[in-house]
């Protein structure tokens, strides 16, 4: 693997980034490539997976999985690993929403809002979609941020972490979550307190507990990616990389905001879950 070549796979505004690596000129024999997820607990990674095998499968190629268990460094050692045993690529996972949330804001009788958010604070692209959310609502001038907390990407501390922004801040009117392990433990935090009447939760990805949420009336949207279509593409791409044929810098996959209005189109996917 002496030449890498990377790929962005966008949702919206870069929010979601895969980087793929591969070797130019195709080797001898069945192509090896290795997936490493930062973990296989959120229901996205399983299906980024589950999309990727689907893929390698498809193509013929040979796709092995890494689950860095939400040790960031492992992600690191894990590429160095896959450089020094030669595998042919590795691909590791790397407006709206706001303006959704703005148009609730305006439809509120009051016109203004305090908000809390639940980050990940050691990932690159939650600290994106957290900075575009906050600049998007500053601008309005309609809505105040009353802290960020770090829920590290783990739905236990992210529960914490939650529970912790709420006692601070008991005017809170939402709450705004990066990842689905802030998403799940916001919506345990705010239904724990008894303040679902009051606190509503906007984010990124689905799952089960999300679904329920939006059922209740906790959750006001989440968007949804299309992990299965982003693990397909990984594959694609870096197949094509290593087969020395045309390859996409940039490969938008699409987003969908979930709402009540349409979440019934995506319960199939979940309720096995």
């Amino acid at each position: 693997m002496n030449k890498a070549l990377r790929f962005a796979f966008s949702c919206s505004v870069a929010l979601m980034g895969l980087a793929s690596f591969s070797a130019p000129a195709p080797a001898a024999g069945t192509p090896t490539y290795a997936l490493i997820v930062i973990n296989q607990q959120a229901a996205f990674f399983n299906q980024m997976r589950a999309g990727a095998e689907e893929e390698a499968k498809k193509r013929g190629v040979k796709l092995v999985v890494f689950n860095a268990n939400d040790v960031s460094s492992a992600q690191v050692n894990a590429i160095d690993d896959y450089v020094q045993q030669k595998v042919d690529g590795i691909v590791v996972d790397a407006k709206e929403l706001a303006a959704r949330y703005l148009d609730y804001v305006a439809k509120n009788p009051q016109g203004s809002a305090h908000i809390g958010i639940v980050g990940a604070l050691s990932s690159v692209i939650q600290n994106t979609r957290q900075k575009i959310f906050q600049d998007v609502i500053a601008a309005s001038g309609k809505v105040t941020v009353a802290g960020v907390v770090d829920g590290q990407n783990t739905q236990d501390i992210a529960l914490s972490a939650a529970e912790n922004l709420l006692t601070a801040n008991p005017d809170l009117d939402a709450i705004y979550a990066t990842g689905e392990p802030a998403m799940l433990g916001a919506i345990a935090a705010v239904q724990a307190q008894g303040r679902a009447d009051k606190v509503k939760v906007i984010g990124w990805d689905l799952a089960p507990e999300v679904i329920r949420g939006i059922d209740r009336g906790v959750v006001l949207g989440v968007l949804q990616q299309d992990p299965p279509a982003m693990g397909r593409a990984a594959i694609a791409q870096i197949d094509n990389a290593h087969s020395g044929k045309p390859v996409q810098q940039v490969v938008m996959t699409p987003v969908t905001y979930v709402t009540k209005a349409n979440v019934g189109a995506y319960r199939n996917l979940f309720a096995a879950k």
